[in-house]
């Protein structure tokens, strides 16, 4: 009879600690020491993200006949968390080109795959996703961007809205209307820099998140190759939502690293600071607010594991797991950042301790990739059906 004790559930494998340890020494070198200037100066660290590319950032999980990492979405997940912790608004935008460069790897054609992919994966192509409009954010299938087919083109005329890396990004994912409205008139294109008509707003100033460009994508009777289109005509709404559930989970890593962060350096700040002849760390009081902090922080990471999973082995619950964990790591995060801030007193509100700039990052993950409101919409119509 074999007594040997049954392996943790939680446990990482060698493999699953060599890449967390991976992500994690990139995010310590490359990253950290930066991510205050990046911030402060609006710089796009482009350099950075390309040595990222390098150890495999670049497509996570893309195929590797192709380039990419062959990854889980789990494995993902642990890096965002690793890259986010040293800077929350870098680790977002790898989410975001992740997400491009899934639903082409996804949806796209062999030809597609080869053509784009490799550059991708390489981070010497960037890549944006374009789905949210000036009037159409959380009603996405509202979208009014439209593409009419020409010959062996279709001509694209809209404006996108809040797109990340947009003006330097070199690949554009846009959806746009092919046919009738609501979701199913939705098809998706690859809209490549350079093309004629192709023009951005100016960088938006933001709250946050500003190592990376915000700008409208304006398109203006843009002529795309018909070979352009992602998985057919009238698909592209649900390429769209498919990508948003990882695109969830990676937000929720991301607010994870950050929060994270914010909490280690508040637990070592409450050990050296001293008031009425202690130490911080000994008063019950804030030993109290450290051990919600931590509670929910470890709640936050069980949740991301559990929608990872559930995606990675495409679980028949893996929507609302998602929605879950988006909405609940992302509040979470934010509260904990904030906090983190409070027990820190005036020194958290200074620029040079880091910790305004974390809660300034994590404070749009609680919008974006779906606001948390439509989060629990979609939890709420499942559990109540």
């Amino acid at each position: 009879m074999d007594t040997a004790p049954a392996a943790s559930a939680f446990a990482l494998s060698e493999d699953e600690r060599a890449i967390v340890g991976t992500a994690r020494d990139f995010a310590v070198e490359h990253v950290a020491p930066h991510a205050l200037d990046w911030d402060r100066d609006k710089h796009f660290p482009v350099d950075v993200l390309r040595k990222g590319a390098a150890m495999g950032l670049g497509g996570i999980y893309v195929g590797e006949d192709v380039g990419g990492s062959g990854l889980r979405r789990i494995d993902a997940a642990r890096i965002f968390t690793e890259i986010a912790a040293a800077c929350p608004a870098t680790a977002g935008y790898i989410s975001i080109h992740n997400m491009v460069a899934w639903m082409i790897d996804s949806y796209g054609s062999d030809e597609q795959r080869r053509r784009w992919l490799p550059g991708l994966c390489a981070m010497e192509l960037l890549g944006s996703y374009c789905l949210t409009e000036p009037g159409a954010g959380s009603d996405a299938a509202a979208l009014r961007t439209r593409a009419v087919r020409d010959g062996d083109h279709y001509v694209l005329d809209g404006v996108k809205q809040f797109i990340s890396g947009a003006g330097v990004s070199d690949v554009y994912v846009v959806m746009a209307r092919t046919g009738a409205a609501g979701p199913r008139g939705i098809s998706a294109f690859v809209v490549e820099k350079g093309a004629e008509g192709l023009s951005f707003g100016a960088n938006e100033s933001k709250m946050g998140w500003n190592c990376q460009p915000t700008r409208q994508v304006i398109l203006d009777g843009v002529r795309v190759p018909a070979a352009n289109l992602l998985g057919g005509e009238g698909s592209g709404f649900a390429i769209a939502m498919n990508g948003l559930n990882g695109g969830r989970i990676n937000i929720a890593a991301c607010s994870l690293g950050g929060a994270r962060a914010a909490f280690e350096q508040t637990a070592g700040y409450l050990r050296e600071r001293e008031a009425f002849g202690a130490p911080l760390s000994t008063s019950p009081v804030l030993q109290g607010r450290l051990a919600d902090m931590a509670t929910d922080l470890e709640t936050a990471r069980l949740m991301l594991w559990r929608a990872a999973d559930a995606l990675d082995h495409d679980a028949p619950d893996k929507v609302t797991l998602c929605a879950m964990a988006k909405r609940y790591v992302t509040d979470a995060g934010f509260a904990i950042a904030n906090e983190a801030l409070q027990l820190h007193g005036g020194y958290g509100y200074l620029s040079e301790y880091g910790l305004e700039k974390i809660v300034r990052d994590l404070r749009v993950h609680q919008i974006l990739e779906g606001t948390n409101e439509i989060m629990r919409m979609i939890v709420g119509r499942t559990v109540a059906s």
